[in-house]
């Protein structure tokens, strides 16, 4: 984030100034995001889109089938939210502070679309960085002074583009059953589809797999992300660009900033998240468990909206559940533990992918298809802990994580103080 000094000037935002909410809510994401990734670090990260593995028995698969239901999708959405929330800011902030301030944000996404292209190259290809900073400039482009009154209604309908784009396929698939050669084309099209995905599953098998080199994960790495770009961002995108809009809303409208004048609107979502998304998220996966590439009509459409709708409906509900408990006095010290985690999102959620690949691709530890489904849930929990014991330990000392930090530096162009006892107001611990 950034503040507009007394000067005028655009700089970084002193902790005291920071929203706690934000950061034990990014903190929380960041749980679930690891939840939700780990399934694409110990095996292939195409089969992880695709749902409830119909091989698993036992306790891998109620945790494979826990994981769809409450976390896979959620998360992501919760994250996306917790973005559009920054990115509003800095917009407000930037727009305050006139050209420079603009100047400012482009240079900082571009600063960011750097950091997830390495991200996503050399690293992890399931990256999200390069989506965010891509919807993030289409923010600046087209709704950096949008009325709060109308960013929620605009980013539940940019979010509802993809719904609207599956039903006419699944219309368009459906119309062509009726004619002899347009079915056939259409069978050849899926087909094809189901190949190159397969493809791509037993590329990212052998190039992380046991003797896997990183030569050869980078060179799956670049073949995921190209057809992740090509094939999923006209469908994925507008979907990270309403969640971007409706948590813009939450900062523009005061909400976030002051839940505890807001009791109804958070308990409302909450209450919407249990009693519409959860149940909207088990009628998804009771029509259509695993997904089949090669596959679209209706019960596809149907299942995929109940998911997507849904995943929204449980993301706000998990939103609005953690503003509660803040408010609650018992809780919000426990909650609070989390708030370092999520002043150190970014650099998190890289150490994420590090320590996963490190210890799962054949360059690594080889532990690649090792893990049972349902032992990457504590293996989970203990990064994730180990990750806030390190954050606090590292916040007590530095300003920054060390990817903020660099962040920062190469939007401002110059190197931000990082030692805590080298900044006014601050003595060494």
């Amino acid at each position: 984030m950034d503040r507009i000094g007394v000067s005028g000037a655009v700089a970084p935002v002193a902790a005291a100034e920071r929203l706690e909410a934000l950061d034990v809510l990014r903190g929380f994401a960041l749980l679930g995001i690891l939840l939700m990734n780990i399934e694409a670090f110990v095996a292939p990260l195409m089969d992880a889109l695709t749902g409830i593995d119909p091989s698993l028995s036992g306790a891998d698969l109620w945790a494979d089938a826990a994981i769809f239901i409450l976390v896979q999708g959620k998360f992501y959405a919760l994250f996306s939210l917790l973005f559009g929330m920054g990115f509003a800011i800095m917009l407000d902030r930037a727009a305050r502070s006139g050209s420079a301030g603009t100047v400012l944000y482009l240079r900082r996404l571009l600063v960011l679309l750097g950091i997830g292209a390495v991200h996503a190259l050399l690293v992890w290809s399931g990256d999200i960085l390069l989506v965010y900073a891509t919807m993030g400039l289409v923010m600046l482009a087209f709704f950096r002074s949008t009325p709060a009154a109308r960013l929620r209604w605009w980013g539940l309908g940019i979010f509802l583009v993809p719904i609207v784009i599956t039903w006419l396929f699944a219309l368009s698939v459906e119309a062509a059953r009726h004619d002899p050669e347009a079915a056939e084309a259409m069978s050849r099209s899926l087909a094809a589809q189901s190949q190159q995905f397969q493809a791509l599953v037993e590329l990212q098998r052998e190039a992380y797999g046991p003797g896997g080199s990183y030569v050869a994960s980078v060179e799956a790495n670049v073949a995921t992300v190209a057809m992740m770009f090509a094939g999923y961002l006209p469908i994925f995108g507008p979907t990270i660009l309403g969640l971007f809009l409706i948590g813009a809303w939450f900062i523009r409208s005061g909400a976030i900033a002051d839940a505890d004048a807001n009791p109804a609107l958070f308990r409302n979502l909450a209450m919407l998240g249990g009693f519409i998304g959860l149940p909207l998220v088990v009628l998804g996966a009771w029509l259509m468990p695993t997904m089949d590439p090669g596959r679209m009509d209706f019960v596809v459409a149907a299942a995929s909206t109940a998911n997507l709708l849904g995943s929204l409906l449980m993301a706000l509900g998990y939103l609005a559940g953690v503003v509660l408990l803040l408010q609650v006095g018992r809780w919000a010290p426990w909650l609070a533990v989390l708030a370092p985690a999520g002043r150190m999102a970014l650099t998190n959620y890289l150490i994420q992918s590090v320590v996963c690949t490190l210890v799962f691709y054949g360059y690594g530890l080889g532990f690649y298809e090792q893990l049972p489904r349902a032992w990457q849930v504590p293996f989970v929990l203990a990064l994730f802990c180990a990750q806030v014991v390190l954050s606090h330990w590292w916040l007590a000392r530095f300003r920054f994580g060390p990817a903020e930090w660099m962040w920062r530096s190469l939007t401002y162009l110059r190197l931000q103080p990082m030692r805590l006892d080298r900044v006014a107001g601050h003595t060494a611990p």
